[in-house]
């Protein structure tokens, strides 16, 4: 399977993709967490307006056969939760870069970024 990492995006081990702009990023899951976890059917964020430490959850991904944590990439305040996923959580499937983005975050630490992988890392890490 050709699976698409963005060259523009970091990454973390726990397989979020971060989209970086300025202080602020958008935070998602890969294309190959989507498609280890199959067919996400529920995804829960309770977490707008708290600030969550990197490493901790602010969600969980719900699919048919698991529930996974999401992580957070680095520390920042939760400013904005993809409300579209309440009605369509598929759309994480099917556009992980896009649509199926989950969170917006205000970054606390920009020095953090620097802990996050390349698209190569992350390709070396799941052995791509």
């Amino acid at each position: 399977m050709n699976m698409n990492f963005p060259v523009d995006l970091k990454y973390t081990k726990d397989h979020e993709w971060v989209k970086v702009e300025g202080d602020t990023a958008t935070v998602g899951i890969t294309e190959f967490a989507q498609s280890e976890l199959g067919d996400i059917v529920y995804v829960e964020i309770e977490t707008q307006g708290e600030t969550i430490n990197e490493g901790e959850v602010f969600g969980t991904v719900e699919a048919v056969k698991t529930v996974s944590d999401l992580f957070m990439p680095v520390t920042g305040e939760v400013l904005e939760v993809n409300e579209e996923l309440d009605a369509k959580p598929e759309v994480v499937n099917e556009d992980p870069y896009g649509a199926g983005w989950m969170i917006k975050i205000s970054i606390a630490d920009t020095s953090q970024l620097d802990n996050l992988l390349s698209a190569d890392d992350y390709k070396a890490h799941i052995g791509q």
